[in-house]
């Protein structure tokens, strides 16, 4: 989970300072957002209750999910959520959204994590869909993102991950070289979660995955949380001046606690 919050770390700063510079340093002002959060919120979620569900228990379970994105963002109301997503947050009798945002994509992690049956993480994943990013666009984003990272804890190699995306959900036949020539910052989830995934597909090492999703210069910590928890369920180490500069924006946070204990259990 630390993999996809430094990712989104790092990015931030670039999500307002695009960048095509691969070699971009890393900014003193860049913080934790609405990505972390999230992430935060499905691991409480699931510490708080790891049960299984059936298809039919997917509905009350979105609802479980829809209570800790409501907590959390109490806590973090101005770490950069969007309007559609906070006015929802904010009203505890609001529908269920049909966001086709990123959104969803970014905050899967730790549903692969904590469920390694295929057929039961997926149905986590759409219940943790379907109280913000309720559309098949989103969906199938977060789909994608969860099976990438399944497969790269299974051992599967990049072509065979590449493989399955391609023939399940995107084509992945664009280099980032092409992408990053006219890529602009879009969160719709057809748009840039293929990057990033694309973005870890093209790495050689965690870090690298974080350069090549942030210098893309689009939706830059949303696109590295996605890259960068890939990327750590794949290379299982992050290099440590990225463990240093991220934990100093951590410190003394629900979040880091939170993702801490997920770990302890789950990672």
């Amino acid at each position: 989970m630390f993999g996809a919050i430094y990712g989104d770390i790092i990015g931030s700063y670039y999500e307002n300072h695009c960048t095509n510079n691969y070699g971009f340093l890393f900014a003193k002002d860049s913080s934790f957002t609405d990505d972390s959060v999230m992430i935060a919120a499905v691991c409480s979620t699931i510490l708080n209750d790891p049960s299984e569900i059936g298809i039919l228990g997917i509905r009350a379970r979105s609802r479980q999910f829809a209570s800790r994105y409501r907590q959390f963002y109490s806590q973090y109301p101005d770490a950069g959520f969007g309007k559609m997503f906070s006015e929802w947050a904010k009203d505890p009798y609001a529908k269920n959204n049909r966001s086709y945002a990123n959104g969803a994509a970014m905050r899967v992690m730790p549903i692969v994590y904590a469920y390694s049956e295929w057929n039961q993480m997926m149905r986590q994943v759409e219940a943790s869909c379907l109280p913000t990013h309720n559309s098949r666009e989103a969906k199938t984003a977060a789909y994608a993102v969860a099976a990438a990272i399944r497969m790269a804890l299974d051992g599967k190699n990049k072509a065979e991950i590449r493989k399955y995306i391609q023939d399940k959900y995107y084509g992945l036949s664009q280099p980032l070289e092409q992408i990053r020539a006219t890529h602009v910052f879009d969160s719709r989830a057809s748009y840039s979660v293929p990057p990033a995934i694309t973005a870890f597909l093209e790495s050689h090492d965690y870090e690298s995955a974080i350069r090549n999703a942030v210098s893309l210069g689009g939706d830059a910590d949303t696109q590295a949380c996605i890259a960068g928890g890939i990327a750590e369920a794949y290379y299982h180490e992050i290099p440590n001046h990225i463990k240093e500069f991220c934990d100093k924006k951590l410190s003394m946070t629900t979040i880091k606690t939170v993702v801490k204990q997920f770990e302890e259990k789950y990672g």
